[in-house]
């Protein structure tokens, strides 16, 4: 033991001394020009989760945690889900818990048991008639919510970012597999129509072997952040990096099999001074200082050479964009800012005509959204995205099986907010991500949809 405390002390020195900054909570050596984080080993009890399956669940009961504006709308969505009870909300405001229960009875659902107040969370978890907690609170809050809930035996659905440090991916990862019950980090954007379909493309071959894909989150928000989530100002003003990456991260990591053939391997960051940031901060806060760069870019390697590119912008007068661009050795889809497939065999140098477009994007969408499409987009959320989201979510509750974006989706992609700061802080030094399987990322053969 101390002499594990001490190599990890040696190691923070030895950044240090060649002016390098890793949090100390963050065991790190140099090893050829990148900065290695250490992996630790899992503890006695503890069994990788990948693929985890858990009892079939007829009717699973759900609670909130967090109902403004995200989780609201999710109490909203899954008034119009079949097989869930919804059994409490828990907030700090009287007024958001009002609302919901004014949800439920416009849908002709009983009242919920609320709960009001920061701790109060701890109450509705301990309780045993609760299957899911759903999280929408903060991000600062995201960790010890679902460390709680699945500790006390309930299934966790929690919004992004599920993590915002290393240490809190570990900490979602070892819970989950101890606990064994199930970490989903509420990913929206892999259920948009577009990005299904260009999925689906690409596991069936059309673009050849896909080996660059770009991702990202562009939303201009700095102007707004005295009305809502004013909390997500203060994180940005004292915290440099891709603050929010798992929009873009997301869908592309599932093109690219990761952790289900092929792996994160290393992450370099870099990032433009804060001009907006400054002014959204001074504006707002009274500070003359934002630490989050206007526009930060995260150049990622894979374990077999692919290229992964990932954007954050909330600051820049331009329209709202993920990107969301795969490029194989026989073809290419894009999303943003204009929508268009090229296949080989099909065209030259341009796009698929839209007709070709929208035969080829309606042919390959799976067919559980082509099932519920009109009702999802009937409920809405972002377009219906949502709603295939939760449909999916309580599929796989209901019939015991592996979910779409398991506790490793939520570590991996959540990563990249602090390992892009502490490339950032090394002048760009290259950083390896941790293998949050454990050595386990190519024993799942690709990603699929359990069914």
């Amino acid at each position: 033991m101390k002499r594990a405390l001490f190599a990890a002390i040696l190691c923070s020195l030895v950044l240090v001394s060649c002016g390098k900054t890793v949090p100390a909570s963050v065991p790190a050596q140099i090893k050829n020009g990148i900065i290695e984080l250490k992996t630790p080993p899992r503890a006695p009890g503890q069994t990788s989760a990948l693929g985890l399956k858990c009892d079939p669940i007829e009717t699973v009961r759900i609670a909130f945690v967090g109902v403004g504006g995200r989780g609201a709308s999710a109490v909203k969505r899954y008034t119009q889900i079949d097989g869930v009870q919804i059994k409490a909300f828990c907030d700090l405001k009287q007024d958001r818990l009002d609302l919901c229960q004014s949800y439920l009875k416009e849908a002709g659902l009983p009242e919920a048991d609320t709960y009001l107040g920061e701790e109060s969370y701890k109450d509705l978890c301990d309780r045993d008639d609760i299957d899911l907690v759903y999280i929408a609170t903060d991000w600062l809050d995201h960790v010890p919510i679902s460390v709680y809930a699945m500790e006390h035996g309930h299934h966790v659905a929690v919004e992004v970012p599920a993590a915002m440090t290393i240490d809190e991916c570990w900490q979602l990862v070892n819970t989950c597999e101890k606990t064994r019950r199930h970490c989903m980090m509420l990913e929206n954007c892999c259920y948009d129509f577009f990005e299904m379909s260009a999925l689906n493309m690409a596991q069936q071959g059309l673009f050849g072997e896909v080996y660059h894909v770009e991702g990202a989150y562009i939303h201009f928000l700095s102007e707004g952040w005295d009305k809502s989530e004013t909390w997500r100002l203060d994180y940005n003003m004292e915290n440099r990096g891709d603050n929010y990456p798992t929009h873009g991260l997301g869908p592309i990591c599932q093109v690219l099999n990761i952790h289900r053939g092929d792996k994160m391997d290393y992450l370099v960051a870099m990032d433009t001074p804060s001009y907006n940031g400054k002014v959204s901060a001074k504006k707002f806060r009274d500070k003359d200082y934002c630490k989050d760069g206007d526009h930060t870019i995260s150049l990622i390697q894979t374990e077999k050479k692919k290229l992964i590119e990932v954007q954050h912008n909330v600051y820049a007068y331009r329209p709202y964009s993920r990107m969301y661009q795969l490029t194989g050795s026989e073809g290419f889809a894009n999303k943003y800012p204009q929508q268009g497939i090229s296949i080989k065999g099909l065209n030259g140098h341009n796009y698929v005509s839209q007709e070709v477009m929208d035969s080829l994007l309606t042919a390959y969408r799976p067919n559980f959204a082509k099932a519920i499409e009109e009702k999802a987009k009937s409920v809405g959320g972002h377009g219906g995205m949502d709603y295939i989201m939760d449909y999916r979510l309580i599929y796989c509750l209901h019939h015991g099986l592996p979910l779409d974006e398991d506790v490793y989706d939520a570590a991996e992609w959540s990563a990249v907010q602090e390992l892009s700061r502490i490339s950032l802080e090394n002048g760009s030094m290259p950083v390896r991500f941790p293998d949050f399987t454990r050595g386990d990322w190519n024993v799942v053969d690709g990603f699929h949809y359990a069914q």
